[in-house]
């Protein structure tokens, strides 16, 4: 029970000590040597305690500044993901246009193989007549023709590759956005919690 309320003891010096800088503590000492400033007998003293007080005052000053700029960088960190969640939000859209571009060239491709079996098909009924000189250019025309076919083939599946995976980047990447974010929110709802029990808990 003793180590419980030492505990509490700990976690309320904590609170309303923001973020352990000892805030707390040199206000509380800044008091202190008012009133002994105040309550000096002797001009000597009284400058002594008045330099002491000066210094305390400045310190809090410092930690104040501090805690200011952290508080800018911060604004400024949450301005940066909103643009990177926007820019995300884009690269999604792209994405997604690129995928119906694809299977947009997977149809053509497979159109291309069925025309490719067709033309197989073709030449071998034009090889079971007998040999002629037409027949040998209409031959090299579509030997060439799928040739061509085939080069169109092999660019499409190439290109299908490299989308699949610049879309897992695209996944990877948002995951460990969406993960950085839900931390922040995490890190956010706890500062909030201890913010509002500083608040709430009155000084010790």
């Amino acid at each position: 029970m003793e180590a419980l309320t030492d505990y509490e003891v700990i976690r309320k010096r904590l609170l309303i000590d923001g973020d352990g800088a000892g805030d707390d503590r040199r206000i509380n000492l800044l008091v202190r040597r008012f009133i002994k400033w105040v309550n000096s007998g002797s001009q000597e003293k009284g400058y002594s305690q008045y330099q002491r007080m000066l210094s305390t005052l400045y310190q809090c000053e410092f930690s104040m500044g501090k805690t200011s700029r952290m508080y800018d960088m911060n604004l400024r960190e949450v301005e940066n993901y909103e643009k990177i969640y926007k820019e995300i939000e884009c690269s999604i859209a792209e994405a997604h246009e690129k995928i119906a571009e694809c299977k947009e060239q997977i149809l053509q491709a497979k159109q291309i193989r069925k025309n490719r079996e067709e033309y197989d098909a073709l030449a071998k009924v034009i090889q079971s007549y007998p040999d002629r000189h037409e027949t040998v250019k209409e031959l090299e025309a579509l030997g060439k023709e799928l040739e061509h076919l085939s080069h169109i083939k092999e660019s499409v599946e190439d290109k299908l590759e490299l989308r699949r995976k610049q879309f897992h980047v695209l996944h990877s990447t948002i995951h460990e956005l969406q993960q950085t974010l839900e931390n922040d929110e995490k890190l956010s709802e706890v500062e909030e919690a201890q913010e509002t029990s500083m608040e709430t808990d009155p000084k010790p």
